[in-house]
């Protein structure tokens, strides 16, 4: 793995640096506080009874057969698609029954994994109550491990390649990311706190470890980490006045809704919130840090520049990255519910209807919320760069009195090429003589053009 060969970002001057500090370790602290005050104890206990015995197993034979007629179904059903029946010959690899040879129907229903000889499969096992000798065996789903460690694998091995050691800190700030999801927003959440003060508090200590694990600790990141902590707060702001002014209680996905049925507990209202927060945050990382970085990039290509200069040139870059971004969301949130998206051509009743319900009401402010606290980050990080990457930076003007400088003197003529100049101004044929005592270079050059440049 070779070197970094990024450029470091200039040191901004001693009193910059104490005044981010200031302002940045007092947030820093502020969030730890208020991580451990909302850390989950006392997690509740899974909702269920015993957990069906799940094995590995691979498909060794697959019987099809025609499939018994079905009922009749009333007219303005939906179908059910073609129907495969028979029975799976299985091998079972883990487990008390591991090395045994069992029989099981061919899955059907909606979703329901097609298989084939070879293919390596989760099975249920079912025990009869009455007969616990008697076991039933099924087909859940398809083994994704090994796909899911190859796929990760060359995930890694490609940032790391091209990013080096900046890649490998980006997958250091990634796997902290998930630890912070898993141990601390969805323990939370579970716990009963606040939904929207659990995810600004766990996108407050993402934002601080993975900005400055993968940037490093310099007046630049302290920028975007400021830039993102703003707009992070007018996030939240604007979502909790958005989700009140459209009503929004947070039933809008079946998801939500069944989770109410197991944790009645939950607020799925600041889990609505919560969600817009954190999906915002990845997205604000990105901008934050490429305003910051461009207005250093401008002041160092060009010191002459004054902070309204970089303001301006800096705002016209993130014009142009909040152009593309904006699509990114809305096509983001789109793909992520493109079976909600379907039922505006399956649902019989008016788009406008539609539109307005509870399901897509929700998806369109998760959109626009984003967006709006998008936008604030330029102006907001491009404006705190522009302020420190000026700070203590003095440019020498020219001298008002200096005189100008003195033209140089023209050499005296040589009389042999005034002759042959004068001798190539006669009527007839135009031709083009060069002095012979010309410097190599020197104007008129047989190559070049006097056509005027676009």
């Amino acid at each position: 793995m070779g070197a970094d060969h990024t450029r470091p970002a200039p040191s901004a001057p001693p009193g910059v640096r104490r005044i981010l500090v200031a302002a940045v370790v007092p947030l820093v602290l502020a969030t730890v506080v208020a991580a451990l005050l909302l850390w989950p104890r006392d997690t509740p206990e899974p909702i269920g009874g015993a957990e069906t015995p799940r094995h590995h197993g691979t498909v060794t034979r697959v019987t099809t057969e025609a499939c018994p007629p079905a009922p009749e179904q009333p007219e303005g059903t939906p179908g059910t698609g073609p129907q495969r029946c028979g029975t799976v010959g299985v091998r079972v690899e883990s487990g008390p029954a591991a090395g045994r040879q069992v029989e099981t129907p061919v899955p059907a229903g909606p979703g329901a994994p097609t298989v084939e000889v070879g293919d390596e499969v989760i099975l249920v096992e079912l025990t009869d109550p009455a007969d616990p000798s008697s076991a039933l065996w099924n087909i859940a789903e398809h083994q994704r491990g090994a796909s899911l460690i190859w796929l990760a694998v060359v995930f890694a091995a490609a940032i790391v390649a091209f990013g080096r050691w900046r890649g490998l800190a980006a997958l250091a700030g990634l796997a902290a990311s998930f630890a912070i999801l898993l141990v601390f927003v969805l323990p939370g959440i579970s716990a009963g706190r606040n939904p929207l003060l659990v995810a600004v508090v766990g996108a407050a200590l993402i934002m601080f470890v993975v900005l400055y694990l993968t940037h490093g600790v310099t007046a630049q990141t302290s920028v975007a980490v400021l830039g993102t902590l703003g707009s992070l707060v007018l996030t939240g702001l604007l979502g909790t006045v958005a989700t009140a002014a459209t009503h929004l209680t947070g039933f809008g996905s079946e998801d939500a809704t069944t989770l109410s049925m197991f944790r009645s507990d939950v607020d799925l209202h600041g889990l609505l919130l919560a969600g817009i927060i954190i999906g915002s945050l990845g997205v604000l990382d990105d901008v934050t840090v490429t305003q910051a970085a461009t207005v250093t990039e401008l002041a160092h290509a060009n010191p002459t520049l004054s902070r309204l200069q970089l303001y301006r040139a800096a705002t016209r870059v993130g014009r142009a990255h909040i152009a593309s971004t904006v699509n990114t969301i809305v096509l983001a949130y789109a793909g992520a519910s493109l079976p909600l998206l379907l039922l505006l051509t399956a649902d019989s009743r008016p788009v406008t209807q539609i539109l307005t319900s509870e399901f897509m009401a929700q998806e369109i402010v998760r959109s626009a919320v984003a967006t709006l606290g998008l936008i604030a980050a330029v102006p907001l990080t491009t404006g705190l760069a522009a302020v420190v990457t000026a700070a203590g930076r003095h440019v020498a003007a020219p001298e008002a009195h200096d005189p100008a400088p003195a033209p140089a003197a023209r050499p005296a003529p040589d009389p042999a090429e005034t002759l042959e100049a004068l001798a190539s101004s006669r009527p007839g044929p135009r031709r083009t003589a060069t002095p012979p005592h010309a410097a190599p270079g020197a104007w008129p050059e047989s190559d070049r053009s006097t056509d005027s440049a676009w």
